[in-house]
């Protein structure tokens, strides 16, 4: 595999060993299988990670995008990857669900 022009990581509540939190309560988790597909049928150089707590439980659903370092928050299904893919392929933020 070539390295990605894009990783993502989906905040999946884990700290320590043990998964709990907003995130993972919100089903975190159901997004990676979407983001993954998303990204294929767009062509997109990116992989997708679930990560342990990003510490944004009043955000989550959250995530990050690197090496850009965008974060992002409120991320309850398809619709908010969608538009998330769609700035990122624009090259712009999806200002809508920025967390600053």
């Amino acid at each position: 595999m070539e390295k990605p022009d894009y990783h993502i990581f989906v905040c999946c509540s884990f700290r320590g060993t043990e998964a709990k939190g907003k995130c993972l309560r919100k089903e975190s988790p159901n997004l990676i299988p979407y983001l993954q597909e998303e990204l294929v049928d767009r062509g997109l150089n990116a992989m997708v990670a679930s990560s342990g707590c990003l510490n944004r439980c009043d955000d989550g659903p959250a995530m990050v995008i690197y090496p850009q370092g965008i974060w992002y928050g409120n991320i309850n299904g398809e619709a908010e990857v969608d538009e998330i893919l769609d700035a990122l392929e624009e090259g712009v933020v999806a200002e809508k669900y920025l967390i600053t």
